[in-house]
């Protein structure tokens, strides 16, 4: 499973398995990892397997792949791999599997989509699903998928909007407004929905065109058991025993879609030491961070995401408390902010090791060191002195800032900013208020999943009591949001008196325009105008810090770039990247962890946990699945270097046929978000065939499977 964060201050959306926090064994053993895969970086050894890098699609790195797997991509092996590729607006990856629109992903990745379908009565998070006809699949309410057709480079015509002596406030506007024009500028030509991307920190900048599809129809889920088999206990863990996949088909005109660029069907799967490749979108690195900004990170921000997810994790356990349906109710939900939870601590206890610390601020001297010995360069040493400035700044944002994290207040928020930003030229609105981005936002704003009222309510009274406890009970701004009452009854009052839980009155305001909503008197509306000013205040205040950011990152990519060459790869910025490795274990404390596991190995591993949960194979593998061969491969891992995001993506061989997709990272993976070790560091990806076997024996759906690659 993984981790998909697409902004750097907002916890957007998470992919991880796990149940309880993290036992002092657990950070313990996260610690003695960080510690020896870094240091077998700083001492200068190098592991005979593994291969680090994100690479864009339009800068492989063909020279390294010659040189060190004998192989050669060529552009139509990359073209095909690219444009069979997609990814999830619900934050993960997948791929195309066949020519009528079938698209493979995680379980856990289409588990948003899954709740949104369930009801009280039949809740397809546990008990899965699979759709024998087409008139089986079911519409999901608000996904959408992007595959990416085309990147084209536009950083000499963003970087000539940004003039000698603007102010950070009038560089941010004059780079926003230039990137709106660009979007426009070639949606119109296109027709497709096209978005410029910042890469190296501000150094580049790609114009990303997608085409979308928003007509999506669940087609086949296993059971939450067996997809997340092992539960909290064998999170991050390896050996592994999880069916974690899942079945889409993307439709046009209301028939499956015609998919030209599909990926093959591999039978045999991987071969061990076999070189493979991994096509997906990766969400956020942050390789490219000075010294500064990891401490910002290790002191100030992550410990605050960690605050906050903790405490929803309580909130959504409590409520689950409530009885059977609020458990479901709030099941995919406290997954995701329970895997947050046991993510976060494996990377803040990455950031806590001296030993890493210490060897980033020895390369930053040398580099600035280099860098004061060329007087063509020497300017560009004042980047990481202005990095550092930024961090004091973000932390004393951060006693300010706030969120009111729910589905429900999101609404209101968004209809505030909307009669606000649409009165604005289209290249001076923000961002997700463009025009290229207007089809993606209507269609979550009057998605038709359900809103739980009760779930709400106690979201929402936590997060102003949150907002309380951050600013204080007498702030001024507080003091409006309370309205004279304490947090819950705020809530409460809110919550029975919005009309927002309607659908079709979200609609009946969007059709409305700025005037409508403006005028509209529910309560939540008002509620989220009192805040709107100064949420807005502190998102410029935030924007401005970017900015001095990008234009500081620009020059630390400049300086890579003039001593190392451009062969570098960008930080991720949940955008298609390609990664590969090879098929291998690794070894820990003394035992050899093999590279593989079987069907076999998972009644076997139910067995030894005596069919306790989670550890509790469904009905239907004990029915059918002995049939399957025992020695058919279920789990594989490789070198791959992948984050949160890659849920879901493809692992093809050079022959562009899929051997499996990424679920997970085992617990060495955890601190990539900041560095990549090749010593223990493995992904992990369900097998081609274990998903071809189950879907044919377990799942009674040999018509499905005989789809695949076809």
């Amino acid at each position: 499973m993984a981790i998909d964060l697409t902004t750097r201050s907002d916890v957007v959306k998470y992919h991880f398995l796990s149940i309880t926090r993290p036992s002092s064994a657990f950070l313990t053993r996260i610690a003695a990892i960080v510690l020896s895969g870094w240091l077998c970086i700083v001492s200068g050894q190098k592991p005979a397997i593994g291969d680090e890098g994100m690479w864009l699609f339009s800068n492989l790195p063909i020279e390294l792949l010659k040189q060190r797997h004998s192989f050669e991509p060529t552009a139509e092996w990359t073209d095909q791999l690219m444009r069979s590729s997609v990814r999830f607006n619900s934050g993960g990856s997948g791929s195309f599997v066949s020519s009528n629109g079938l698209v493979l992903t995680n379980q856990h990745v289409g588990s948003d989509t899954l709740q949104k379908l369930s009801t009280a009565e039949n809740d397809l998070v546990t008990r899965g699903y699979v759709a024998m006809t087409l008139e089986e699949e079911l519409p999901a309410p608000d996904l959408e998928l992007n595959q990416l057709i085309s990147i084209t480079c536009m950083t000499e015509r963003v970087n000539n909007a940004i003039k000698m002596g603007m102010t950070a406030a009038d560089a941010a506007a004059a780079r926003r407004a230039v990137i709106a024009d660009i979007e426009t500028e070639f949606n119109q030509q296109t027709g497709n929905r096209c978005n410029v991307i910042t890469m190296y920190g501000g150094g580049q900048y790609h114009l990303y065109e997608y085409k979308v599809f928003t007509d999506v129809r669940l087609v086949w889920a296993p059971e939450h058991a067996v997809a997340q088999f092992g539960g909290d206990a064998d999170n991050f863990e390896y050996p592994r025993y999880c069916l974690d996949a899942c079945l889409f088909r993307v439709y046009e005109g209301d028939k499956p879609a015609v998919i030209g660029n599909f990926l093959k069907w591999s039978v045999n799967g991987p071969a061990e030491t076999e070189l493979v490749f991994v096509s997906g979108n990766p969400g956020n690195t942050s390789r490219i961070f000075t010294s500064a900004a990891i401490r910002y990170e290790r002191d100030f921000r992550i410990p605050d995401v960690l605050n906050f997810v903790r405490r929803r994790e309580i909130l959504l356990q409590q409520y689950s408390l409530n009885g059977p349906e609020q458990k479901r109710q709030a099941s995919d939900e406290l997954v995701g902010f329970q895997n947050a939870r046991k993510a976060y601590s494996g990377m803040l206890a990455g950031l806590q090791n001296p030993e890493y610390l210490a060897e980033l601020e020895k390369r930053e001297q040398e580099m600035r060191e280099q860098l004061a010995a060329d007087p063509a360069l020497a300017e560009l040493s004042v980047a990481w002195d202005e990095i550092e400035s930024v961090q004091h700044r973000r932390a004393e944002l951060g006693k300010r800032s706030f969120t009111l994290n729910t589905r429900l207040y999101w609404f209101a928020q968004t209809l505030t900013r909307m009669a606000e930003e649409d009165r604005k030229p289209n290249n001076e609105r923000l961002p997700e208020f463009r025009d290229s981005n207007r089809e993606s936002l209507l269609q979550r704003l009057l998605s038709t999943a359900a809103v739980y009222h009760d779930l709400e309510r106690v979201k929402l009274a936590d997060m102003i009591g949150r907002t309380l406890e951050i600013r204080g009970g007498d702030d001024a701004l507080c003091q409006q949001m309370l309205d004279g009452k304490i947090p819950s009854y705020r809530a409460d009052t809110l919550v029975c008196q919005t009309r927002l839980m309607d659908r079709d009155f979200r609609k009946q305001l969007v059709d409305g325009g700025s005037n409508s909503i403006d005028a509209s008197d529910d309560p939540l509306l008002v509620f989220a105008r009192v805040l709107n000013g100064e949420q807005r205040l502190l998102r410029l205040a935030d924007e401005e810090l970017d900015e001095r950011e990008i234009q500081a990152y620009s020059k630390i990519s400049r300086a890579l770039f003039a001593l190392r060459g451009t062969s570098i790869y960008p930080d991720a910025t949940f955008t298609l990247r390609l990664a590969f490795g090879v098929v291998s274990g690794y070894e820990e404390g003394g035992l050899a962890i093999p590279a593989w596991t079987t069907m076999d190995g998972a009644f076997e591993h139910e067995a030894k946990h005596n069919g306790n949960e989670p550890w509790q194979l469904p009905e239907s593998w004990h029915e059918s699945g002995q049939k399957i061969p025992g020695n058919t491969p279920l789990n594989f891992i490789c070198t791959a270097d992948i984050i949160g995001g890659n849920s879901g993506s493809p692992v093809v061989n050079k022959n562009l046929e899929l051997v499996g997709i990424i679920f997970d990272g085992n617990l060495q993976s955890l601190t990539g978000d900041f560095y990549y070790s090749e010593h223990q560091a493995r992904a992990i990806g369900v097998h081609s065939e274990a998903i071809r076997q189950a879907l044919s024996t377990i799942y009674a759906a040999p018509s499905l499977a005989d789809q695949l690659g076809k």
